[in-house]
């Protein structure tokens, strides 16, 4: 099969294109054909190998990539269950984690799929499983916003902040959304009631105080944003692209805690959606939401499988409109790799 391999760490460029062996298919595990790939920050962090601490921490790998494929956002087709595995069968069409993504066939286990949603195309599906998860923890699980309260949203134009947007507006939230001045439209239309263009103004010098502030960003220090937030707020941070070699969103979090430990105000990390970590019934609540109505994928841009590393690149980049998705283009014919 085709797949995007990377043998070091490094800038994008160390990605190539590669024909290896299928995954195979164990007890408990589901081969997905992958139709569509989407790229997060998760995955620029993974090919450079930082922050550095992660490494010691054994997600990363020590010297090199832990998985020699890249990617781990998905959409496509059950091609082959494993013995033990109940509620998938081949043909299904699924969305979610698939570590090995960038590629033409992808393993992953039963509790990290969930059916798509009919109405959406598989490069819409997959730009929704790390962003969406990610925005529905910081939204409903962490910041719990409830009908009435007065949430915003700093980075609302990205991914997870388009995502974000809607599920606070769909808890009947008045949202106010902070993006740069393409974005402003398409956040209006997305729910939110107020729109604040941050090239233009600070939305921390406002005046303006928030139930709810949730900061995919990081562009301003906790103590402005606590300013934004009534005296018993709760500020949500998402150090998904937190930069800094050494310690990146780690230390970012580390701050948080020990600023929370002496105020009234509540400042709390989300809980990363990673590949290894319970994710099923986020999977099915976003999912639910989307195919309700509730919640529509925006993507940005489509990048053929050969080109993962400009979609990478334009990521990292930090300008991405909702999510860059890589279209794959699976092989076909009789049989299916990995079958047991």
């Amino acid at each position: 099969m085709k797949a995007i391999v990377q043998e070091r760490f490094g800038p994008p460029d160390v990605l190539r294109m590669a024909d290896i062996a299928p995954p195979e298919v164990g007890a408990g595990q589901v081969l997905v054909r992958v139709r569509a790939a989407a790229v997060n920050p998760y995955d620029w962090h993974m090919l450079r190998g930082d922050p550095y601490v992660a490494r010691l921490m054994g997600g990363v790998g020590l010297t090199r990539p832990k998985s020699r494929v890249a990617g781990i956002d998905a959409a496509g087709e059950v091609t082959a269950v494993g013995a033990g595995v109940d509620g998938l069968r081949v043909g299904d069409e699924v969305l979610g984690f698939c570590t090995g993504a960038f590629a033409e066939y992808a393993r992953t286990t039963a509790d990290r799929l969930v059916p798509k949603p009919a109405g959406l195309t598989f490069e819409e599906a997959a730009a929704v499983p790390m962003a969406a998860v990610t925005a529905l923890r910081g939204i409903r699980t962490v910041g719990r916003v409830a009908a009435g309260q007065r949430v915003l949203v700093n980075g609302a134009g990205g991914g997870v902040g388009t995502f974000a947007v809607q599920i606070a507006a769909a808890l009947d939230a008045e949202v106010t959304g902070v993006c740069s001045t393409r974005n402003v439209d398409l956040v209006r239309s997305l729910g939110a009631a107020h729109v604040v263009d941050h090239t233009r103004e600070d939305f921390t010098d406002r005046g303006e105080r928030y139930d709810v502030i949730l900061d995919n960003v990081g562009n301003r220090p906790p103590g402005r944003l606590r300013w934004a937030l009534t005296p018993h707020g709760i500020l949500v941070a998402n150090g998904g692209g937190s930069p800094g070699r050494l310690f990146g969103a780690v230390g970012a979090i580390l701050r948080l805690v020990a600023i929370d430990a002496v105020v009234r105000q509540r400042l709390r990390p989300i809980l990363p959606a990673v590949p290894d970590g319970p994710v099923h019934q986020d999977l099915l609540a976003v999912a639910a939401l989307v195919a309700a109505g509730r919640l529509t994928p925006v993507v940005d841009r489509t990048y053929p499988l050969a080109d993962t590393a400009a979609g990478v690149r334009h990521v990292e980049g930090g300008h991405a409109r909702g999510k860059t998705v890589i279209t794959v283009s699976a092989t076909t014919g009789s049989g299916s790799p990995g079958s047991p």
